[in-house]
């Protein structure tokens, strides 16, 4: 199978996540970019904040424009991560490729376990200032090292830690990541110019075409279904790049 042809797959998929699930769109690239076309990790996380950004970009008009977007807590989460991001985005570029990988499956891993574990249903309330700010914070430093948008941690965080329904937390969560990678992007422009933008394009371009179906999807599935689903990706990509560091 031609590069360009798993590109536009991998696209698709990576914005049927970012659509249906605000986030997952990192977890997935990541890989997608590695193991199926050939960049390296660091290249890998540079494109995969490219592609993620631009994608959720696009997605998030359309989740606003349906009212699912609870703009002061992204925005509380967005200022309190860009510090953070830019940190994270310099200590990447220190770390072994090994390390950047673990560290991937790890986070992914512990983010779907908390997705999976028994929850009173959330509720929209208001939102507390501190605990957004600092799982704001966090998921800053977590989008700047890993290259992911952080979407696939800000959705837990959303519904867990501030209380957001899932599709809120869904369409909140794309504010997120559009700021997140913007600003870990701002400290990897010098990894830009050995890209392979013939294969970025494309992958790009498939997965803002994902991510309207996504949306769409989204809409009619229930919270709890899009909850499971996205835990259980996360899962699979955890373990595969987990057993694959080790072998």
């Amino acid at each position: 199978m031609s590069v360009l042809v798993l590109a536009l797959i991998a696209g698709a998929v990576v914005g049927l996540a970012l659509g249906s699930l605000g986030g997952g769109g990192g977890v997935l690239a990541v890989p997608a970019l590695i193991y199926l076309l050939g960049f390296s990790p660091a290249a890998a996380t540079t494109a995969s904040l490219i592609i993620v950004a631009v994608t959720s970009l696009v997605s998030l008009f359309a989740h606003a424009r349906d009212g699912h977007v609870r703009w002061r807590a992204g925005l509380l989460f967005a200022a309190a991560g860009v510090g953070p991001a830019l940190l994270g985005g310099i200590a990447a570029g220190r770390l072994p490729g090994s390390a950047l990988t673990v560290a991937f499956s790890v986070v992914a891993a512990l983010a779907a376990w908390r997705m999976l574990s028994p929850h009173r249903p959330a509720q929209d309330r208001p939102v507390r200032p501190a605990r957004a700010a600092g799982a704001g914070a966090g998921l800053g430093a977590v989008t700047g090292v890993l290259g992911v948008g952080g979407g696939f941690l800000a959705v837990p965080a959303l519904t867990g830690v501030v209380g957001l329904r899932m599709k809120a937390a869904v369409g909140t969560g794309l504010l997120v990541v559009v700021s997140n990678s913007v600003a870990a992007l701002a400290t990897r422009t010098g990894t830009a110019d050995g890209l392979d933008w013939a294969v970025i394009a494309p992958f790009a371009g498939a997965a803002i075409l994902g991510a309207w179906d996504g949306q769409r999807l989204a809409a009619k599935v229930s919270d709890d279904r899009l909850r499971r689903v996205f835990a259980l990706v996360l899962l699979a990509v955890a373990a595969f790049m987990l057993l694959d560091s080790l072998i």
